[in-house]
């Protein structure tokens, strides 16, 4: 109720009675226990034994809890599930739907070593402030699920997996992981024979372990790394920008070859490619993934050096091309070129192959720091190709020719070989280096006759200049080609076919502090050992300085120095593992923050769980295969998340649970069934003349296009919304002036869930208004009483009502909210307009349509309609059949007087819900990419045109 001598009517839906509406709703949803989901077995079951016969996961993706809280972007993808499983808790499924916080990470120790603040105690902070602000949302999570993956009961779990995964190995026969103790028991058996014709009792201990290592999935190898001095650690591929600087931090980071722990995932390969067929992902999603593992098959081929000895073995995947390769590059990082570098240039060398060095090792050594100094993506971006000749010749297995050796930087050691065979006329940066060093090009295959002579033909054709004593590949196809020069290589001993990936194994090390321990320990020998399970969890120690060592950032000589290596005491530990009791030191490195978000869906599962991560039953029920359909890989229903973890977070979770799978953990093969990536939420930002983004809501338009902050001129851009731009709203901002309900409706209303929308506030608004319509149907304003009627509705009325119930279904079904919204305006607007009390039987099937979206103004509704329960577990209405049947008119809509699409409505719908019809159409919402029209006009049953 408003205050006294307000001229608001006194029972008017305004933000303040929202906000009195939402948090009564709020504290009797958690302690009526609303959202609670119910499991097969356990802590979480039901009382009677009785699950719903069908059920729902709904999956957001695991987010990090930072210290800024959310902005309006955040809550796009939580809202949409949100509507999603209120709508089919309506329909009386069982919906497990909650929210984690991935919890351990660099950003979190960043802040911490800045404020002294300890992580544990900011990330603490950090989560409350996400969960205050995701319930004033009215989000339907079931907070009994929730997880962090700093909680040991959490961290345990993510241990035990890991331990799993070294205790495994991959069989590529049988092509499933399988325990280590089965390795062993071949060996020991001479079912499977050792290098050099030794036995099992032959090896030691160490010679054992060092076996054991080529197999396990988790293992410890040297290999190039991005390390970062400045922030003491080695980082992923993704936290180093295109200028091969850290993202956080801004420091330099260095290729260089550190030991490290490494996950096999390089041997699933083949089935996460060959799984994504069975996936209902995004084409483009599948796409990346597929470009990310990169999977080709070619050839091996050999290149002699000369009068060396050694062997240059490339791969190819154009092996049709050999005679037309005309030099051998070598990465930087290839553990030959030291063994390949000349004592002196040789007589009358290019020097544009040498530069100003004195000798082939001083051009290496110089090259090879600044490529050190690149990252692989700066490396594959750069089109001003460098290179060093190493002073030595390779021979063309093919030509029999001598080919210079060069190392240069756009080879990367992370594909094929780390070397490349280099054919300038089929290839775009074999041409442009060979034109940078004055090299031979040799074209090989046909190109058509009006592409450019100058330019390397990189598709198929007949092949040419392609012929020695003992073979001719010419006049031949390309893939003929393939063919015949692969099995002449492999009868020659000079190569072989293979199938090779550009995926790599999964760099798991981090030298920092705030992340998960290993559990592992090594013995006296260098030998590592995973942890007794009963001595997990193994939790950080407690450190007064946790910063990791201070080092030179611009040195890339320096070492990793791990902050856990100063917690002697914790570091060290006396140990019983079978043969007595002996001295280990722990692992002092720490897992990347990308472990828990691995499994997290599965511990949502059964998240009291202290015997296992996650019952087989409740897996089974709430992840497993459906048996109606087919190929069914298994896997959270609906998983709902930003399309920038589109490869590595998705690529490395479902390598954890398809591991999981072989070893009989889990029922389901994959960990997503169905993936939907929501848009961003896009906002003007503003900037001045010195280049510096100014306070958006500051800035004021006058006249129309022109902008000032502070009386001072600014620039607008667009772009997506955050903190560095200065245009962040926040979800508080949004509730505490217009209500959770508006912005949850508005919200859903800007557009398809997968399109990227432009945020207006002054747009919110509308959202409002339709929600005070809805409320005056039901309430008056002066006096608050209910005003429905028993009546029975006008046939037209009832009609109209049915066609909305069965489209609404389907638009909730579909994720298509913005629409759903748009006739359920159209309704409310017609009742409003017919004027007088609305009959309870339209109502109340109107009121339970908008639940999904605005779940607090319709509970309120619906209580004060005379239900004493909860309508958050339904009914929702159905359409009745009879009332279906009406006339259609198809309208043409034309956008800049071409016609894009064709809708259809009810014929006797108005001029402004056949306008609200063209405007929702998902193709139109597209096409005007947040534009507004000027005008929309409506020809009666003839045309609709928007004008821009």
């Amino acid at each position: 109720m408003n205050e006294p001598g307000s001229t608001i009517p006194p029972f008017r839906y305004t933000p303040a009675l929202a906000g009195q509406i939402e948090a009564a709703w709020q504290e009797r949803w958690t302690r009526e226990e609303t959202f609670h989901a119910a499991n097969p077995v356990g802590d979480l079951s039901p009382p009677d034994g009785v699950l719903p016969a069908d059920k729902t996961f709904l999956l957001d993706m695991f987010p990090y809890p930072s210290g800024a809280g959310l902005h309006v972007g955040h809550p796009l993808g939580y809202i949409s599930t949100d509507c999603l499983g209120r709508f089919l808790r309506m329909t009386g499924r069982n919906v497990l739907h909650t929210i984690g916080f991935d919890a351990f990470g660099l950003p979190a120790e960043q802040y911490a070593i800045r404020t002294g603040t300890h992580p544990a105690v900011t990330t603490a902070s950090n989560i409350e402030r996400f969960r205050a602000q995701l319930r004033r949302l009215g989000l339907g999570h079931d907070q009994r699920r929730s997880v962090s993956t700093t909680e040991p009961g959490f961290l345990r779990w993510t241990q035990w997996i890991f331990s799993r995964l070294f205790e495994s190995w991959y069989d590529a026969e049988q092509q499933r992981a399988r325990p280590i103790d089965e390795l062993v028991a071949e060996f020991a058996a001479g079912d499977r024979s050792l290098a050099h014709d030794r036995t099992w009792d032959d090896l030691d201990p160490v010679e054992r372990a060092a076996v054991l290592d080529q197999y396990r999935l988790a293992y410890v190898a040297d290999g190039p790394v991005n390390w970062c001095p400045g922030l003491g650690t080695v980082l992923s591929n993704e936290e180093v920008t295109l200028e091969g600087r850290s993202v956080i931090g801004d420091f330099p980071v260095f290729r260089r070859n550190l030991r490290q722990w490494m996950l096999r995932i390089t041997a699933y390969a083949d089935r996460l490619v060959d799984d994504l067929d069975r996936l209902d992902w995004p084409k483009s999603i599948k796409i990346m993934q597929r470009n990310w593992i990169g999977r080709s098959t070619g050839a091996r081929v050999g290149f002699d050096v000369v009068d060396v000895g050694d062997r240059i073995e490339v791969y190819t995947t154009r092996p049709d091309t050999l005679f037309g390769a005309t030099y051998v590059v070598l990465a930087p990082e290839h553990p030959m070129v030291d063994s390949l570098v000349a004592e002196v240039w040789p007589d009358r060398v290019n020097r544009r192959w040498t530069g100003d060095a004195a000798t082939p090792a001083e051009a290496v050594a110089a090259y090879r720091d600044a490529a050190a100094r690149k990252s692989e993506v700066e490396r594959q971006a750069n089109k001003d190709k460098t290179g060093v000749f190493l002073g030595s010749w390779a021979i063309n297995p093919a030509t029999g020719a001598p080919v210079p050796i060069f190392v240069a930087d756009y080879v990367l050691m992370g594909y094929g070989t780390g070397a490349i065979m280099a054919v300038p006329a089929q290839d775009a940066r074999d041409l442009e280096f060979a034109h940078r060093f004055e090299l031979s090009v040799v074209r090989t295959v046909t190109a058509p006759d009006d592409h450019p002579a100058d330019e390397a033909w990189t598709g198929d054709g007949l092949v040419i200049n392609s012929a020695n004593a003992e073979i001719s590949l010419n006049g031949l196809s390309t893939d003929a080609a393939k063919i015949k020069i692969t099995d002449w290589l492999e009868r020659k001993g000079l190569g072989s076919a293979e199938t090779q990936y550009k995926l790599r194994d999964w760099l798991f090390s981090r030298q920092r502090y705030w992340g998960e321990p290993f559990p592992i320990v090594w013995d006296t020998e260098g030998v590592a050992h995973s942890l007794p399970d009963d001595l997990l969890p193994l939790t950080l120690p407690e450190m007064a300085d946790f910063s990791p060592a201070r080092l030179d950032p611009d040195d890339a000589t320096t070492l990793p120095q791990p902050p856990l290596s100063r917690a002697a005491a914790w570091a060290s530990l006396r140990l019983d593992l079978g043969d007595g009791p002996q001295i280990y030191t722990r692992e002092l490195n720490v897992m990347p923050q990308w472990a828990g978000s691995c499994w997290y869906e599965l511990r949502y599962v059964d998240p009291t769980n202290t015997e296992s991560f996650c019952d087989p039953a409740n897996e089974a029920y709430w992840l497993g295969k459906q048996p109606d359909r087919a190929d069914d890989p298994g896997g959270v229903d609906l998983y709902v998340g930003g399309v920038e973890h589109a490869v590595l977070h998705l690529l490395y979770a479902r390598f954890w649970h398809k591991v999981l799978y072989d070893l009989g953990y889990v029922s389901s093969e994959e960990p997503f069934r169905r993936l939907v990536n929501q848009g961003y939420i896009q906002a003007y930002a503003y900037v001045d003349e010195r280049g510096v983004y100014v306070p958006a809501e500051d800035v004021v338009e006058d006249p129309p296009g022109t902008f000032s902050y502070q009386d001072r001129p600014v620039r607008r851009e667009y772009g997506k919304m955050g903190k560095s731009l200065n245009n962040v709203v926040t979800p508080d901002e949004m509730c505490e002036s217009y209500g959770a309900d508006v912005f949850r409706v508005y919200e859903m209303s800007m557009g398809p869930l997968e399109v990227s929308r432009p945020w207006q506030t002054r747009d919110v608004v509308g959202a409002q208004r339709f929600l005070q319509r809805l409320w005056r149907l039901v309430i008056d304003e002066q006096t608050g009483a209910t005003v429905v009627t028993e009546d029975a509705p006008d046939p037209a009325v009832e009609q109209s009502l049915h066609h909305t119930i069965e489209a609404v279904r389907q638009d909730y079904q579909q994720l298509s909210y913005h629409t759903a919204i748009a006739k359920l305006i159209t309704v409310t607007n017609q009742l409003v307009k017919s004027g007088g009390a609305v009959p309870r039987s339209v109502v109340e099937p109107l009121v339970l349509m908008t639940a999904p979206l605005a779940p607090h103004i319709c509970e309120e509704l619906w209580q004060r309609l005379g239900h004493a329960t909860s309508l958050a577990h339904g009914p929702f209405p159905a359409a009745d059949p009879a009332k279906l049947s009406t006339e259609v008119i198809s309208y043409p809509v034309q956008v800049r007087g071409k016609v894009r699409v064709r809708i259809e409505v009810p014929a006797d719908a108005d001029q402004a819900a056949v306008e609200a019809a063209a405007l929702a159409d998902d193709r139109i919402v597209a096409l005007l990419a947040g534009a507004s029209p000027q005008k929309v006009v409506v020809v009666p049953r003839r045309m609709i045109s928007i004008v821009l």
